[in-house]
Protein backbone atom coordinates (compact mmCIF):
# COMPACT_ATOMS: atom_id res chain seq x y z
CA UNK A 1 0.00 0.00 0.00
CA UNK A 2 1.46 3.34 -1.06
CA UNK A 3 1.29 6.27 1.37
CA UNK A 4 2.03 9.94 0.82
CA UNK A 5 0.88 13.50 1.29
CA UNK A 6 -0.66 16.58 -0.24
CA UNK A 7 2.27 18.93 -0.86
CA UNK A 8 2.92 22.36 -2.28
CA UNK A 9 2.96 22.39 -6.07
CA UNK A 10 6.37 24.03 -6.64
CA UNK A 11 8.60 21.09 -5.65
CA UNK A 12 6.60 17.88 -5.19
CA UNK A 13 9.68 15.72 -5.73
CA UNK A 14 11.61 17.40 -2.94
CA UNK A 15 8.56 17.39 -0.68
CA UNK A 16 8.18 13.64 -1.19
CA UNK A 17 11.79 13.01 -0.18
CA UNK A 18 11.47 15.14 2.97
CA UNK A 19 8.31 13.26 4.05
CA UNK A 20 9.33 9.78 2.97
CA UNK A 21 6.28 9.77 0.69
CA UNK A 22 5.52 7.31 -2.08
CA UNK A 23 2.49 9.33 -3.20
CA UNK A 24 2.12 13.06 -3.83
CA UNK A 25 -0.98 15.12 -4.42
CA UNK A 26 -0.92 18.79 -5.33
CA UNK A 27 -2.74 21.56 -7.20
CA UNK A 28 -1.86 22.70 -10.69
CA UNK A 29 -3.06 26.27 -10.08
CA UNK A 30 -4.49 28.49 -7.34
CA UNK A 31 -7.07 26.34 -5.51
CA UNK A 32 -9.27 29.41 -5.06
CA UNK A 33 -8.97 30.57 -8.67
CA UNK A 34 -10.11 29.76 -12.18
CA UNK A 35 -6.81 29.74 -14.05
CA UNK A 36 -5.94 27.13 -16.65
CA UNK A 37 -2.95 25.10 -15.37
CA UNK A 38 0.43 25.72 -16.93
CA UNK A 39 2.96 22.96 -17.74
CA UNK A 40 4.62 21.82 -14.51
CA UNK A 41 8.39 22.46 -14.27
CA UNK A 42 8.99 18.95 -12.86
CA UNK A 43 6.80 17.15 -15.40
CA UNK A 44 9.56 15.03 -16.93
CA UNK A 45 11.00 14.10 -13.54
CA UNK A 46 7.60 13.20 -12.11
CA UNK A 47 6.79 10.94 -15.05
CA UNK A 48 10.17 9.24 -14.71
CA UNK A 49 9.94 8.84 -10.93
CA UNK A 50 8.45 5.99 -8.95
CA UNK A 51 6.01 8.37 -7.22
CA UNK A 52 2.28 7.87 -7.56
CA UNK A 53 0.79 11.25 -8.46
CA UNK A 54 -2.70 12.62 -7.88
CA UNK A 55 -3.92 16.10 -8.75
CA UNK A 56 -6.56 17.96 -6.77
CA UNK A 57 -8.85 20.31 -8.70
CA UNK A 58 -9.45 23.87 -7.39
CA UNK A 59 -11.91 24.20 -4.54
CA UNK A 60 -14.04 26.75 -6.43
CA UNK A 61 -15.28 24.15 -8.93
CA UNK A 62 -18.94 23.15 -8.56
CA UNK A 63 -20.05 20.89 -11.38
CA UNK A 64 -23.47 20.46 -9.74
CA UNK A 65 -24.35 24.17 -9.68
CA UNK A 66 -27.41 25.48 -11.51
CA UNK A 67 -25.62 28.82 -12.01
CA UNK A 68 -24.26 28.88 -15.56
CA UNK A 69 -21.44 31.21 -14.49
CA UNK A 70 -20.19 28.55 -12.11
CA UNK A 71 -21.19 25.24 -13.70
CA UNK A 72 -19.91 25.90 -17.23
CA UNK A 73 -16.45 27.15 -16.16
CA UNK A 74 -16.31 24.24 -13.69
CA UNK A 75 -16.84 21.72 -16.48
CA UNK A 76 -14.13 23.39 -18.52
CA UNK A 77 -11.74 23.38 -15.57
CA UNK A 78 -12.28 19.68 -14.88
CA UNK A 79 -11.29 18.91 -18.48
CA UNK A 80 -8.27 21.25 -18.37
CA UNK A 81 -6.98 20.00 -15.02
CA UNK A 82 -7.46 16.39 -16.07
CA UNK A 83 -5.36 17.16 -19.14
CA UNK A 84 -2.69 18.73 -16.92
CA UNK A 85 -2.79 15.71 -14.64
CA UNK A 86 -2.37 13.41 -17.62
CA UNK A 87 0.76 15.28 -18.66
CA UNK A 88 2.30 14.32 -15.30
CA UNK A 89 1.32 10.67 -15.51
CA UNK A 90 -1.13 11.17 -12.62
CA UNK A 91 -3.46 8.41 -11.46
CA UNK A 92 -6.48 10.69 -11.18
CA UNK A 93 -8.01 14.12 -10.64
CA UNK A 94 -9.89 14.67 -7.36
CA UNK A 95 -13.04 16.80 -7.64
CA UNK A 96 -15.34 17.71 -4.75
CA UNK A 97 -18.95 16.64 -5.12
CA UNK A 98 -20.31 20.18 -4.98
CA UNK A 99 -23.83 21.30 -4.11
CA UNK A 100 -26.94 23.13 -5.20
CA UNK A 101 -28.54 26.04 -3.34
CA UNK A 102 -30.94 25.41 -0.49
CA UNK A 103 -34.03 26.27 -2.53
CA UNK A 104 -33.10 23.92 -5.38
CA UNK A 105 -33.75 20.22 -5.86
CA UNK A 106 -30.66 17.99 -5.47
CA UNK A 107 -31.77 15.99 -8.52
CA UNK A 108 -30.69 18.91 -10.70
CA UNK A 109 -27.17 18.72 -9.29
CA UNK A 110 -26.95 14.96 -9.82
CA UNK A 111 -28.11 15.44 -13.42
CA UNK A 112 -25.47 18.12 -13.97
CA UNK A 113 -22.78 15.67 -12.89
CA UNK A 114 -24.10 13.15 -15.38
CA UNK A 115 -23.98 15.76 -18.16
CA UNK A 116 -20.29 16.36 -17.44
CA UNK A 117 -19.48 12.72 -18.13
CA UNK A 118 -21.91 12.37 -21.04
CA UNK A 119 -20.43 15.36 -22.85
CA UNK A 120 -16.88 14.20 -22.30
CA UNK A 121 -17.65 10.76 -23.72
CA UNK A 122 -18.38 12.50 -27.01
CA UNK A 123 -15.04 14.33 -26.72
CA UNK A 124 -13.05 11.12 -26.17
CA UNK A 125 -13.12 10.97 -22.38
CA UNK A 126 -10.95 12.53 -19.70
CA UNK A 127 -7.16 12.38 -19.72
CA UNK A 128 -7.20 10.73 -16.26
CA UNK A 129 -9.91 9.19 -14.09
CA UNK A 130 -12.15 11.65 -12.23
CA UNK A 131 -12.27 10.80 -8.52
CA UNK A 132 -15.27 12.34 -6.75
CA UNK A 133 -14.58 13.19 -3.10
CA UNK A 134 -17.11 13.08 -0.28
CA UNK A 135 -17.62 16.41 1.49
CA UNK A 136 -18.11 17.58 5.07
CA UNK A 137 -21.03 20.03 4.99
CA UNK A 138 -23.95 21.50 3.08
CA UNK A 139 -27.59 20.45 3.24
CA UNK A 140 -27.82 20.10 -0.55
CA UNK A 141 -24.38 18.61 -1.08
CA UNK A 142 -23.96 15.92 -3.72
CA UNK A 143 -21.56 13.71 -1.74
CA UNK A 144 -22.03 14.40 1.96
CA UNK A 145 -24.49 11.69 3.04
CA UNK A 146 -24.61 8.06 1.94
CA UNK A 147 -28.05 8.67 0.45
CA UNK A 148 -26.77 11.56 -1.65
CA UNK A 149 -23.70 9.59 -2.73
CA UNK A 150 -25.92 6.71 -3.86
CA UNK A 151 -28.08 9.06 -5.91
CA UNK A 152 -24.99 10.62 -7.44
CA UNK A 153 -23.56 7.20 -8.33
CA UNK A 154 -26.81 6.27 -10.02
CA UNK A 155 -25.97 9.06 -12.46
CA UNK A 156 -22.20 8.72 -12.90
CA UNK A 157 -21.27 5.16 -11.97
CA UNK A 158 -21.73 3.80 -15.48
CA UNK A 159 -19.09 6.22 -16.78
CA UNK A 160 -16.36 4.79 -14.57
CA UNK A 161 -16.27 7.62 -12.04
CA UNK A 162 -13.77 6.99 -9.27
CA UNK A 163 -14.18 7.65 -5.55
CA UNK A 164 -11.91 9.44 -3.08
CA UNK A 165 -12.82 8.77 0.58
CA UNK A 166 -11.93 11.55 3.03
CA UNK A 167 -12.08 10.44 6.67
CA UNK A 168 -12.29 13.94 8.17
CA UNK A 169 -15.14 14.84 5.81
CA UNK A 170 -17.06 11.69 6.68
CA UNK A 171 -16.56 12.24 10.42
CA UNK A 172 -17.67 15.87 10.09
CA UNK A 173 -20.73 14.75 8.14
CA UNK A 174 -21.75 12.49 11.04
CA UNK A 175 -20.85 9.17 9.41
CA UNK A 176 -19.57 6.28 11.53
CA UNK A 177 -16.04 5.40 10.46
CA UNK A 178 -16.13 1.85 11.82
CA UNK A 179 -17.90 0.52 8.71
CA UNK A 180 -17.21 3.36 6.31
CA UNK A 181 -15.17 1.30 3.85
CA UNK A 182 -17.87 -1.33 3.42
CA UNK A 183 -20.60 1.30 3.08
CA UNK A 184 -18.66 3.31 0.53
CA UNK A 185 -17.83 0.26 -1.57
CA UNK A 186 -21.45 -0.92 -1.41
CA UNK A 187 -22.44 2.31 -3.16
CA UNK A 188 -19.53 3.07 -5.48
CA UNK A 189 -18.03 -0.39 -5.90
CA UNK A 190 -14.57 1.08 -5.36
CA UNK A 191 -12.24 3.29 -3.37
CA UNK A 192 -9.49 4.69 -5.55
CA UNK A 193 -7.83 6.96 -2.98
CA UNK A 194 -8.07 7.66 0.75
CA UNK A 195 -7.58 11.15 2.15
CA UNK A 196 -6.52 10.07 5.62
CA UNK A 197 -7.13 13.08 7.87
CA UNK A 198 -7.96 13.49 11.52
CA UNK A 199 -10.40 16.24 12.56
CA UNK A 200 -9.93 19.28 14.78
CA UNK A 201 -13.67 19.28 15.51
CA UNK A 202 -16.29 17.04 17.07
CA UNK A 203 -18.29 14.33 15.33
CA UNK A 204 -20.99 15.74 13.02
CA UNK A 205 -19.58 19.28 13.13
CA UNK A 206 -19.82 19.79 9.32
CA UNK A 207 -16.42 21.51 9.60
CA UNK A 208 -13.56 20.60 7.28
CA UNK A 209 -10.58 21.28 9.53
CA UNK A 210 -7.85 18.66 9.31
CA UNK A 211 -5.54 17.57 12.12
CA UNK A 212 -2.51 15.30 12.16
CA UNK A 213 -3.29 11.67 12.89
CA UNK A 214 -2.32 11.67 16.57
CA UNK A 215 -3.70 15.12 17.36
CA UNK A 216 -7.39 15.15 16.41
CA UNK A 217 -10.73 13.94 17.73
CA UNK A 218 -10.72 10.66 15.76
CA UNK A 219 -8.95 7.69 17.33
CA UNK A 220 -5.71 7.05 15.36
CA UNK A 221 -6.36 3.30 15.46
CA UNK A 222 -9.70 3.84 13.73
CA UNK A 223 -8.03 5.84 10.97
CA UNK A 224 -5.46 3.09 10.50
CA UNK A 225 -8.27 0.53 10.24
CA UNK A 226 -9.87 2.56 7.44
CA UNK A 227 -6.59 2.52 5.54
CA UNK A 228 -6.20 -1.23 5.98
CA UNK A 229 -9.74 -1.92 4.86
CA UNK A 230 -9.71 0.38 1.84
CA UNK A 231 -6.52 -1.14 0.40
CA UNK A 232 -5.98 1.94 -1.78
CA UNK A 233 -3.30 4.63 -2.07
CA UNK A 234 -3.31 7.02 0.89
CA UNK A 235 -2.73 10.77 0.98
CA UNK A 236 -2.54 12.68 4.25
CA UNK A 237 -3.75 16.27 3.88
CA UNK A 238 -2.70 17.11 7.41
CA UNK A 239 -0.62 20.11 8.58
CA UNK A 240 2.78 20.08 6.87
CA UNK A 241 4.93 19.88 9.97
CA UNK A 242 3.41 16.56 11.00
CA UNK A 243 3.07 14.78 7.67
CA UNK A 244 6.29 12.78 7.94
CA UNK A 245 5.15 11.50 11.36
CA UNK A 246 1.71 10.66 9.96
CA UNK A 247 3.22 8.63 7.13
CA UNK A 248 5.63 6.85 9.49
CA UNK A 249 2.80 6.02 11.91
CA UNK A 250 0.65 4.48 9.19
CA UNK A 251 3.52 2.38 7.88
CA UNK A 252 4.33 1.10 11.36
CA UNK A 253 0.71 0.17 12.11
CA UNK A 254 0.13 -1.53 8.77
CA UNK A 255 3.33 -3.55 9.05
CA UNK A 256 2.28 -5.24 12.29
Amino acid sequence: MRIGAHVRDGDPLGAAVRRGAEVVQFFLSDPQGWKTPKPHPQADELRASELTVFIHSPYVLNVASTNNRIRIPSRKMVVEHAKGAGALGAEGLIVHGGHVNGSEQPEVGFANWRKLFERQVDAGGFAVPILIENTAGGDNAMARSWDALARLWDQVGEFGAGFCLDTCHAFAAGEDLTDIVDRAKAITGRIDLVHLNNSRDEFGSARDRHANIAEGTIEPELLAAVVAGANAPVVVETPDEGQARDISYLRSVLSR
